[in-house]
């Protein structure tokens, strides 16, 4: 994956009104935003937090308002309509905060939700879902022209990045579940590049966030299966970085006798050059003589 390294987040904290999403413990998902905010703050990175508007309930979910690539803003046309006017408060907030060129959609018949568009770093893959069509992929592709962008057809009522996320450089989190092995085969079908995979085996374990080398997943309370596939692959991404820090610390030992044998050379010919000079002086000395 193309290196890519995130500076800033903006978050919006939790209504009342999210309730009306559904059976919803309104304490339990402020306390869990509030942690996440905390550990993107902790992984360094500048945290913008929008108050709550009671008026949009599904304002928590800033991702589907903008597409952020290359230091550049593309504002979504969300497929719901009442949650235009969320676009209209993130268009203001990068714009006075972030002072970041701003790509807008003219397309009336467009419909784009952030969640739908995943980017690997090297290219785009824009889910065809009840909240994003074919006008809202070339939105993305019209924004982005330098990475190949590619739409994927979503059957479930979920968004494309509940189904399958990044998880790290060229590696994708996936579930077990159908939906979610099939959009990994339509589009390994399409690839530009071949990826790597994680399989995780709960379903709502696949929606996961891979930001400047952490891997930020559910609670092991929600995904306990899942929770313990991501704990080996932190051993072995320990194991990796121990490894890799092992062979470049002998790699420097080389280095460094390598670099002893070629002073030892290069004292060699100085010494060598010496006593050629020394031997040509002496030959001068001796023409003299004669």
């Amino acid at each position: 994956m193309a290196s890519m390294r995130y500076t800033h987040g903006i978050v919006c904290r939790v209504p009342l009104s999210f309730r009306s999403q559904g059976e919803i413990n309104l304490e339990e998902a402020k306390r869990q935003h509030e942690a996440y905010v905390r550990l993107l703050r902790d992984i360094g990175l500048d945290v913008i937090e929008l108050p709550p508007d009671e008026t949009l309930p599904e304002c928590i979910y800033v991702e589907d308002t903008a597409v952020v690539c290359n230091g550049i803003a593309l504002i979504t046309r969300p497929g719901n309509p009442s949650r235009l006017k969320e676009v209209d408060t993130v268009r203001a907030i990068i714009k006075k905060e972030l002072d970041m060129p701003i790509v807008e959609i003219t397309d009336e018949t467009a419909k784009l939700d952030g969640g739908d568009v995943l980017f690997t770093g090297r290219e785009f893959f824009v889910g065809l879902s009840k909240w994003t069509n074919e006008a809202g992929a070339r939105a993305v592709a019209a924004a982005f022209p330098e990475f190949p962008c590619t739409t994927i057809k979503v059957t479930d009522p979920v968004h494309l990045k509940s189904l399958i996320s990044m998880a790290g450089p060229d590696v994708f989190c996936v579930s077990t579940g159908l939906a979610s092995q099939d959009v990994l085969k339509r589009i390994a079908r399409v690839a530009t590049f071949s990826y790597q995979t994680l399989t995780v085996p709960e379903n709502k374990a696949a929606n996961v966030l891979y930001i400047n080398g952490t891997l930020i997943h559910r609670s092991p309370d929600e995904i306990p299966e899942s929770n313990k596939v991501m704990v080996r692959l932190e051993i072995v991404w320990d194991l990796v970085v121990a490894q890799w820090f092992v062979m470049m610390y002998y790699m420097v030992l080389i280095c460094m006798g390598w670099l002893s044998v070629k002073l030892k050379i290069i004292q060699f010919f100085k010494s060598l050059h010496q006593l050629v000079i020394g031997y040509r002086v002496s030959l001068q000395n001796l023409g003299k003589w004669l």
